[in-house]
């Protein structure tokens, strides 16, 4: 169910300045990567959440839904409260190593109030320099990578460091975006909003981190994503031999 939260709520905990936030698309982002924050900051009353992309064309997401951005880069506003990057596999190496991509998030990320991703967007964040010195997470495959790109890698579903919040894989963005809710509007607005949201889970089975699954498990999911984790790599190192390269 989703719908603007009543007046009664608005005017005992309204009264903030207008503020906007921003999900970037780019194609074979992960859905839910998207949908879960999105889902929690539309609660959000007096804020405006945009989904951007590099063009206004609808951008497939790794479902194979076609997501329709309502700005580009270029008419993105500045100062944002919020941006937001979303993950996925080979759609978030591409993003890693394009420049309109992460010049766009390297400009708006130095202005917005908060910077943050969602699983393997975090890569992108590090990508574009916005996680170097700091603490952050990512789906586990590739989590420990993030020690590539100059941050520091934290074994947990949210990670706060400064205004850098990330979270870790896939459903993790509900977590994500419920934290980012709670730090702009405070714990009692934030569950009000998971309240509407009934987001209490469940699971029936109990095997959503590494350490929870048993050793089979792990080994045929991480051999599942060997080839994107060397691509990673080899992303990585590319960048460090751009960055030692000298000028001309």
């Amino acid at each position: 169910m989703t719908h603007q939260m009543d007046s009664e709520f608005i005017e005992r905990f309204g009264g903030y300045q207008d503020g906007q936030l921003a999900i970037v698309l780019y194609p074979e982002f992960t859905a839910l990567d998207v949908f879960g924050p999105h889902h929690m900051f539309i609660n959000l009353m007096g804020e405006r959440t945009l989904l951007v992309a590099k063009t206004r064309e609808p951008v497939i997401s790794d479902t194979g839904v076609y997501v329709t951005p309502q700005l580009t880069f270029e008419e993105c506003p500045e100062g944002l409260l919020v941006i937001c990057v979303p993950g996925g596999t080979n759609g978030t190496l591409r993003a890693m190593q394009d420049q309109a991509t992460l010049d766009f998030l390297r400009v708006r990320g130095e202005q917005a109030r908060w910077v943050t991703s969602v699983c393997t967007g975090s890569l992108v964040l590090a990508a574009a320099g916005l996680l170097e010195g700091y603490q952050a997470t990512s789906h586990w495959v590739v989590r420990d990578l993030l020690s590539e790109f100059g941050a520091q890698p934290v074994n947990q579903r949210v990670v706060v460091d400064r205004n850098r919040i990330t979270g870790a894989g896939v459903t993790a963005g509900l977590d994500c975006g419920l934290e980012i809710v709670a730090r702009l509007r405070g714990n009692t607005y934030a569950e009000g909003v998971q309240l509407l949201s009934e987001y209490d889970p469940q699971p029936t089975l109990n095997a959503g981190t590494p350490e929870k699954s048993s050793p089979e498990t792990v080994r045929m999911m991480r051999a599942m994503f060997d080839g994107f984790v060397e691509n990673v790599k080899q992303v990585s190192a590319a960048r460090l031999s751009a960055k030692a390269a000298p000028a001309e």
